[in-house]
C-alpha cells in the first residue's frame, strides 16, 4: 500500500505505525502488570520481583476478595443499578436532547434551558445538600439512590445533542410533510441513525454506574446493599481486623495490599473489557462521526 505514497508519506506513515504501536504496547504493559501481580504470592509482590508473568503463581487474592456471599452479592446490587440507571440516563438524555438540538426559532429560550443543564457541570451544591436531598426524599438505602442523583449526565446529553443538530434537516422536514410528529420523528428517524451515538453515550453511562463507589458508601445503610466497587473498596482498602475469622487471619498471610488491590482493579475492569469490544466499531464512529463537514 505505502508504494503508491511519495517519499516523505512513506516515512511519515511508518513512523506514524511505529509510533501507534509502541503506544499501545505502553498502554497494555500496566494492565498485564497488574494481572500478574494478582496473580502472584504475597512474598514475591512485596518484593518486587513480579513483572510480566506471575511469581508463584496463586489465586489467593481472588479467593481472599470472592469467598464472601457479599462478595455475589454486591455484584446483583451492581447489575441492578446498571439495568435501571443505563436506561434511565438513556432516556432522559434522549428526550433532553431532541428538543434542545431545534434551531432558536423552533424553541424559543432554548440557549437558556441548554445553559441551565450547562451549569451544573460548573457549580454544585455539594456533598451534604445531596445527602439531605437523599435522605428526605426516602430513598436512603435503595438503588435509587444511586440512580436519580446522576439521572441526567448533562455531558452525553451535549454530545447527543450535538449529533441530532448535525443530521440533515431535509429528513425532518420530510417526516412532517408526511403527517409524523415529534414523538413519530425522534423514535421512527433520529434514533435510528443515531445509533454510533448511542452506543457511545450508553458506554460512557454503562462504565459510570459500574465504577462508582463512593455514592454506594455513603448512601448504603448497609454493606448488603453495597455495589460491586463499594464492596471491594471496603474489603480491600479499608479492612477492619476486628471483624475477620480465623480464616480469614489466615488468608492474610498469602494477601498483601499489592496482590489484593491488583485482583480488585482487575475484577473491576474485567466487564468493561467484555463489552467493550461489541461496541468498539459503534464507539469509534460516534466519536468521529460529524467532525468533519463537507
Amino acid at each position: 500500500m505505502l508504494e503508491h505514497y511519495t517519499l516523505s508519506r512513506r516515512v511519515f506513515l511508518s513512523f506514524n505505525y511505529v509510533f501507534l504501536a509502541c503506544l499501545g504496547v505502553l498502554c497494555i504493559l500496566p494492565i498485564i502488570h497488574v494481572l500478574a501481580i494478582s496473580f502472584s504470592s504475597s512474598a514475591a509482590a512485596q518484593a518486587g520481583y513480579v513483572k510480566l508473568w506471575p511469581v508463584e503463581f496463586t489465586m489467593s487474592s481472588y479467593d481472599y476478595v470472592m469467598k464472601k456471599p457479599a462478595f455475589f452479592k454486591s455484584i446483583l446490587v451492581t447489575l441492578k443499578r446498571v439495568g435501571i440507571g443505563v436506561p434511565f440516563n438513556m432516556l432522559l438524555t434522549v428526550l433532553i436532547a431532541y428538543p434542545l438540538a431545534k434551531e432558536a426559532k423552533k424553541f424559543a429560550f432554548r440557549t437558556v434551558y441548554a445553559w441551565v443543564f450547562v451549569v451544573t457541570i460548573l457549580f454544585s451544591g455539594g456533598l451534604i445538600p445531596l445527602y439531605m436531598t437523599i435522605k428526605y426524599t426516602g430513598i436512603m438505602d435503595s438503588v435509587w439512590a444511586m440512580v436519580l442523583p446522576g439521572a441526567v449526565p448533562v455531558f452525553n446529553v451535549i454530545l447527543l445533542l450535538n449529533f441530532f443538530r448535525g443530521l440533515p434537516k431535509e429528513l425532518e422536514e420530510a417526516a412532517f410533510i408526511d403527517g409524523a410528529g415529534h414523538w413519530t420523528t425522534l423514535w421512527k428517524v433520529f434514533i435510528p441513525l443515531s445509533l454510533p451515538a448511542l452506543a457511545t453515550i450508553t458506554l460512557f453511562a454503562t462504565v459510570n454506574h459500574w465504577n462508582s463507589w463512593f455514592d454506594g458508601l455513603i448512601f448504603m445503610n448497609s454493606p448488603d446493599h453495597y455495589p460491586l466497587q463499594s464492596y471491594l473498596q471496603t474489603v480491600v482498602i479499608n479492612r477492619d481486623l476486628t471483624l475477620m475469622s480465623s480464616a480469614d487471619m489466615k488468608s492474610l498471610t498469602e494477601v498483601n495490599d499489592r496482590t489484593a488491590k491488583a485482583a480488585q482493579i482487575f475484577l473491576g475492569a474485567l466487564p468493561i473489557l467484555l463489552v467493550y469490544p461489541f461496541l468498539q466499531r459503534f464507539f469509534m464512529k460516534g466519536i468521529v462521526l460529524g467532525s468533519v463537514k463537507e
